[in-house]
């Protein structure tokens, strides 16, 4: 090497050096500050002792806490979902983009092995629910909730759904009458809705507060010989200021902390809530248990379609629906709960989502079938 290229090349390496170092810096801060977060301190309390170092154990949770609390992780994601939607158009691997930038969960496409024996043992499951609620005087009511993306085929530009989501919710449904069970079918109501203005958010996975109505009218109009009292009025106001919609969509995408111009637009509504005129009355008032449970999953938290159920059943509703609750989860836990044993309800709702009942079955949803 000669003496002008040495020279040349000493500044080269000292930025490189440089950058090495700050990048270890960079890591380093990234680390401490992961392990030292209330998070990771929460991780790693249980196995900061000389058992859990020898065995391994230590070692993994400071692994699980660099993987998952890095100061700079959500900033990294969101750089992520930025470069994949604006380059690429796509959502990543749990969103498809749509039509005029539609949003739809991927899981609604995917085929399920052995979807057929799934929807017929959830079938039978609710049978046996129904034939032990009847025997002590309840009624059960179940409502099927379409996948947005059969409800919203027109924004799917040609995405292709397997032949499996094509049928499943006809066959479900077709399960549930084998068991005896007569469904609540909401898709003509939320297909009628969709073609008045729309019955789903298009950033979001559930349907917006128009289709939780047209729902709610549907389950109403199969129970109009539901014995119920039918006597509560309620009172349904709009928020004063319009509001971005929930778009659980763009989180899935990393982009739910993104300016507009970098992502989807999101979702604007005026949020409604509905409620009996003086809100409950005090402490001391006397009010009877609520005729109607409902159980289900995040369509029946969202959207206010609890209020718009009990303004279409004129009835009070105990909501003991959960997010997340797939199937069966919020039915394990009520059902399983005091309120169900001390004030049982004369009519039970259950608000089941088309894209889990093909999904194979999970050892609590097996738990709760056997234990009817």
């Amino acid at each position: 090497m000669t003496g002008t290229t040495w020279k040349n090349a000493q500044p080269a390496a000292a930025l490189q050096g440089a950058a090495a170092v700050l990048l270890l810096v960079l890591g380093a801060w990234q680390g401490i500050v992961a392990v030292a977060s209330e998070e990771g301190t929460q991780r790693l309390r249980p196995v900061l002792n000389i058992d859990s170092f020898f065995s391994g154990r230590l070692t993994g949770a400071v692994n699980t806490v660099l993987a998952h609390d890095l100061p700079t992780d959500p900033l990294l994601r969101a750089a992520g979902g930025v470069f994949r939607y604006n380059l690429f158009g796509s959502g990543g691997p749990q969103v498809r983009v749509g039509c005029d930038d539609t949003l739809f969960l991927t899981e609604e496409f995917r085929p399920w092995p052995h979807a057929e024996a799934a929807m017929a043992e959830r079938a039978e499951g609710v049978r046996w629910v129904n034939a032990a609620l009847a025997a002590r005087g309840i009624a059960l009511a179940v409502a099927v909730v379409p996948d947005k993306a059969r409800v919203k085929a027109a924004e799917l530009c040609g995405a292709p759904r397997s032949r499996q989501a094509d049928a499943r919710h006809d066959a479900f449904l077709a399960a549930l009458r084998v068991e005896g069970i007569g469904p609540i079918a909401l898709l003509p109501a939320l297909q009628a809705q969709e073609a008045r203005g729309g019955a789903w958010y298009r950033t979001d996975t559930h349907w917006n507060q128009e289709g939780a109505k047209a729902a709610a009218a549907a389950i109403a109009g199969a129970l109009h010989e539901a014995p119920l009292s039918r006597a509560e009025d309620y009172r349904t106001t709009l928020a004063a200021e319009e509001t971005d919609g929930p778009g659980d969509l763009l989180r899935l995408m990393s982009l739910d902390h993104v300016p507009n111009a970098l992502r989807p637009d999101p979702d604007r509504q005026r949020l409604e809530r509905s409620e009996a005129p003086g809100g409950g009355g005090g402490l001391l008032d006397e009010t009877p248990a609520p005729e109607v449970a409902l159980i289900g999953s995040s369509y029946s938290v969202n959207a206010n379609f609890h209020g718009a159920l009990q303004v279409a059943l004129r009835s009070t509703v105990l909501n003991a629906a959960t997010a997340g609750g797939g199937f069966a989860g919020a039915a394990a836990t009520y059902f399983a709960g005091a309120s169900f044993r001390q004030s049982p309800p004369k009519l039970v709702v259950w608000e089941i989502p088309e894209r889990v009942v093909a999904q194979p079955l999970t050892q609590a949803e097996r738990d709760f079938i056997r234990r009817w």
